[in-house]
């Protein structure tokens, strides 16, 4: 790959994940007050898939057959259950825990490639795994049933199995990018999602009172679903054709920091002030720090190149 567009996905990957650290806040304000968690996926899919369609109609390329069966199982690991399971468990945990737990992604990633791929797998990798999955793990089991931030065990739990769906979608919907263009392969993920994602979100996108919504919860909801959907997936999906799965999934890693930048700030600036309300803690405890640690060095472990001997 030439120099300009190696720099080009690394700055879609950046701008993908500055995105995914603001929605951390922005989702988590908005529900279940505005909108339930289920409803908001049902309005993603909606909106995002519909500019898909869009675009896709100046961009015409036809999808084999036989390839069929793996854009069902990208639209179900990558946007069904990917988003319902992130949008319940942000509900019930806290933005800097749910981004904590997502860095975990990218070991999931190695993981999985390893199966599906055949990479090589090493003990300092496998130690690595086996670290941060502890890291992960115990920031979940050690987290009290309520607390003063809105983190519960539930909530933590079912944000790792949205980091694990992710991490399947990363490595099958590679095989497809290297064949047609994100447009495309975003275009059918999302219409196949739209039959999984509606029964359970219909009754909630019904129940949203839209005449009485003030403008700044109609930008955040308009911000979720053209620039944390449309705008992020487009972009991912197109880097991920010029980069690796491991690569996509190491920028993750700034999830945490830029959750707990937006926390912090919208704490400082009065988010009821600014028209998402919402209950944030923008500190972090011991245990957050060592899990957070245990992750870090984990994902270094696996990621660290083999000697050449």
């Amino acid at each position: 790959m030439k120099p300009p567009e190696r720099t080009l996905a690394h700055l879609a990957l950046f701008t993908v994940n500055f995105l995914y650290g603001v929605n951390y806040v922005v989702a988590k304000g908005l529900m279940p007050g505005i909108i339930g968690p289920s409803g908001f996926i049902l309005l993603r899919v909606l909106g995002a898939g519909s500019l898909f369609w869009l675009l896709r109609a100046f961009h015409a390329e036809r999808v084999s057959g036989v390839d069929i069966g793996r854009l069902f199982l990208c639209a179900f690991f990558g946007v069904a259950l990917n988003q319902l399971m992130f949008f319940h468990g942000l509900m019930r945990t806290s933005p800097l825990n749910a981004s904590i737990i997502m860095v975990a992604t990218p070991i999931l990633v190695l993981v999985m490639a390893s199966i599906v791929l055949k990479e090589r797998t090493t003990w300092t990798r496998v130690g690595g795994v086996l670290l941060g999955a502890c890291g992960a793990l115990t920031l979940i089991l050690l987290k009290p049933a309520h607390g003063h931030s809105g983190a519960t065990a539930l909530g933590d739990l079912i944000i790792l199995i949205n980091a694990a769906s992710y991490a399947v979608f990363l490595v099958i919907v590679k095989p497809l990018m290297r064949k047609y263009s994100a447009i495309t392969v975003m275009a059918w993920c999302f219409l196949f999602a739209l039959p999984m994602v509606a029964p359970f979100g219909w009754s909630e996108l019904g129940a949203v009172g839209w005449h009485t919504l003030p403008g700044a919860h109609w930008a955040a909801l308009l911000f979720v679903v053209v620039m944390v959907t449309f705008v992020a997936y487009l972009l991912n999906t197109w880097a991920l054709a010029k980069v690796s799965p491991t690569v996509v999934g190491t920028y993750i890693y700034l999830q945490p920091v830029l959750a707990a930048s937006f926390t912090w700030l919208f704490v400082r600036l009065g988010a009821d002030r600014i028209g998402i309300p919402g209950q944030y803690d923008a500190s972090l405890d011991v245990t957050q720090l060592v899990c957070a640690a245990a992750i870090f060095a984990g994902v270094y472990l696996v990621s660290k190149p083999e000697r050449v001997r």
